[in-house]
Order: C-alpha cells, then structure tokens, then sequence
C-alpha cells in the first residue's frame, strides 16, 4: 500500500465543511433545483421532531440558505418526490437518486435479528397477519396514520408501549413497503412505495459487492478524508468490517488515497483515506471563504447537523466539545435545552441557547457562551445579525436577548 500522506486538520475541517455546503454563499436565490443539489451534494438531511426553535431539518437548511423556508422542502418531499424519508443513523430525508442502491439498506433493516425481535415483541405470534392486514388496509384506502389505526392507552404513544398495528406501520416503512407520503404536524402519513415512487420501487438493487462499493465511496465523497469507521457512520448502511475492507482493497487500486490525519488538539494523528483530488477541493474550499465577509460570517447550526453528529470528529477536527443536552436532567445541563453551535468561516466560536416564543412572534436568547478568547464588541455585533436572520427565517418580530 502507498505511503499515507499527512493531511492537517485544517485542511480536513475545510473538506468537510465544504462538501456540507457550508462554505458557500448563503445569500443565493433558493430554487428547488439547488436546494435539490445541495441535498444530495451533503448525503441527508436529519428529520428531527423537537421544535423548541423549528424543526432540526429547517434549521439544517437555513444555515446554508438565507432565504429557506419549510415549504422549499416540502416541494421536494411531498410534490416532486425528489427526497424519500428512510433511517441513516437516524430517521432522514435522503436524495432519491439514492433510492434503488438504499434497498439493501432496508433489508438490512428489516432483517436485523434486534429489529425482529422487536417486532415480534409488539405484535406476538400473529406478527405476520397483523403486517399483512396493516398494509392490505393501506392498499385498500390509501395513505393513513397510525392513529387511523386502532390504539390503546395514551401510554402507547411511547416507542415501548407501541400497539401492533403502529408497529407495524414503522416495520414496513423499514422494510420498504410504506413510504412516508406526507408529514402532517409532523406525524407520519403512510402509502404504498409503489404509488409514491412507480417508476422505482420493483427496481433490483445492486449486487450487495455493488452497495457496500457505492456506500462508502458515497460517504467518503461527502467527507473528503475520513477514517473507515466515519464512513461506516455517515450513512450507517455498512458495517465498519466491510468499509475497512473496502477502503484498503481501494488504496491498493489507487482510486482511494491512504493518508494520516492530525488533530486540532496535537492529539496522535489516525490512519484515513481522502479522495484522490483532495488537494483541488481543499482551493475551493479556501476560495470559499477568500472574502472577509464570508469569514466573518456567524451561522447558527442544528445540533443534529451533519458537521455535528460525530461528535469525536467535531472535536478532532475543531477543538469543539458539544453535547445535546435536551435528554439531560435540567440540574445536570452545563449550557441548555437546544443550544445551537455558532460557526464562523470554519471555526466554532460560540454555543447559545434559543427558544421561539410564537405566541407573541419572539426568538429568545436564553444562554451565549463564547469560546475561549472570543466575544468582542465586533463578534456580539455579528451574533446580533445572525439571531435576526435567525428571526426572520422564523418571521418572529423580535429578539430577545440577556
């Protein structure tokens, strides 16, 4: 194998950063053209149901786009079906030209012995009648709900207390049978696959070889230089056995490069891999932030961000430490509910914790921390700006600050 190549942190956080779209100009019109090319540039979009602020795949978007509004992803989910809502690492609206090779990843799902046990768990030894009646129904009336379904208990809106036929719904949606149709209030609208998207659901998925190949070259291009387990992570569709493996019959045939990583912290550098052109992105991305404005820049980022979720390669890459803290007991949080990561051109600066009041049209800045040696004059100036581009994308009339 070629000798690995060292790659600093700096240029792996520009990488990244880049291919996450979050080196370009957010000022840009927005058309479902792009936004479309954004999506599927980043890999996913997390689908999130707390809404303290808005909902996390609103927030996602905003921070690349100026002028997002949720209806701009409603015309890619609901009207053009350019995006299907499946599970990465957690549940996402994904780029529909990765519908056919994402088949494997549903049976996968599907066929996962803690998933069938789970399945069995909730719906007993009638398991199989009870999937067969529950999409039957849907065949027969068309899209429903869960609650279209006979329910128990208030309890059994807990994943645990779960009736049969609610399992049932999540079961085939895995599966690939039901499709996410709609949302409405955020709550699942079910139908068949095959109404939603006619001309791909009966299509074979590639060879498992095929997958396993087009999976981790997917993530990788997304990442720009990554350890086998990131890319493992990213879409959580291969194991890290088969992306370890990948990746070194790969750099044996030149079409993937073996390079070592470093920290931002002076951490032992890891062993990874970075697409062949590496060096050509790692220009554009510093095109991308050529002006003082793009540099100076503040975006408030979900927590559930694709530049976030790993949160070791947060810290490897940026020095950042972050947690969510909206699962933690109140006396135990260090900062707060939803604290939102403030990133300036390619470093985080800041974390603040925000709640939108709509009942009388208000952003509340409830918490802002600042990291070590930052907030200046200048950096609350430009926190000002970002929270009422904040505002205004949530046509709140005011903010309200500490």
């Amino acid at each position: 194998m070629p000798a690995r190549d060292p790659i600093a942190a700096d240029d792996a956080r520009l990488l990244l950063l880049h291919r996450q779209g979050l080196l370009d100009d957010p000022e840009r019109h927005v058309t479902p053209a792009l936004l479309r090319r954004t999506i599927e540039r980043m890999g996913f979009v997390q689908v999130d149901s707390i809404n303290v602020v808005a909902r996390a795949h609103h927030i996602i978007l905003a921070g690349r786009f100026d002028a997002y509004r949720p209806e701009h992803l409603h015309v890619l989910t609901e009207r053009r079906r350019h995006l299907f809502e499946h599970w990465t690492h957690d549940a996402s609206a994904i780029p529909t030209a990765f519908f056919v090779p994402w088949r494997h990843r549903c049976r996968r799902m599907a066929e996962n012995p803690r998933t069938l046990r789970w399945l069995k768990e909730r719906m007993g030894r009638r398991w199989s009648r009870t999937l067969r009646d529950v999409r039957d129904r849907i065949a027969d009336e068309g899209p429903r709900m869960s609650k279209d379904f006979e329910h128990g208990s208030k309890a059994s809106s807990a994943w645990w207390g779960w009736k049969p036929s609610k399992a049932a719904l999540e079961y085939l949606w895995w599966r690939g049978d039901l499709t996410v149709a709609a949302r409405v209030n955020f709550h699942k609208v079910y139908d068949l696959t095959e109404r939603c998207f006619p001309d791909l659901h009966d299509r074979e998925p590639p060879a498992l070889e095929a997958f396993v190949d087009w999976a981790c070259r997917a993530s990788l291009e997304r990442l720009g230089v990554a350890t086998a387990k990131e890319i493992a992570g990213f879409f959580g569709a291969v194991s890290i056995v088969e992306a370890r493996a990948w990746c070194r019959a790969e750099a044996s045939a030149g079409t993937i490069l073996p390079v070592r990583t470093f920290s931002s912290s002076g951490a032992a550098p890891r062993d990874a891999y970075a697409v062949p052109d590496w060096r050509r992105r790692r220009a554009q991305a510093r095109r991308g932030l050529a002006s003082e404005e793009a540099r100076g820049r503040f975006r408030l980022l979900s927590p559930f961000d694709p530049v976030l979720r790993d949160r070791a390669r947060l810290a490897r890459l940026f020095g950042f430490e972050y947690r969510f803290e909206a699962f933690v007991p109140a006396a135990k949080r260090k900062y707060g509910y939803y604290v939102l990561p403030v990133l300036e051109g390619e470093r985080f600066v800041a974390r603040c914790d925000l709640k939108l009041h709509r009942n009388r049209s208000e952003l509340e800045v409830r918490g802002l921390w600042w990291e070590p040696g930052r907030g200046t004059k200048k950096d609350h100036r430009r926190f000002d700006e970002a929270t009422r581009r904040m505002a205004t994308f949530l046509d709140a009339e005011h903010v309200q600050r500490p």
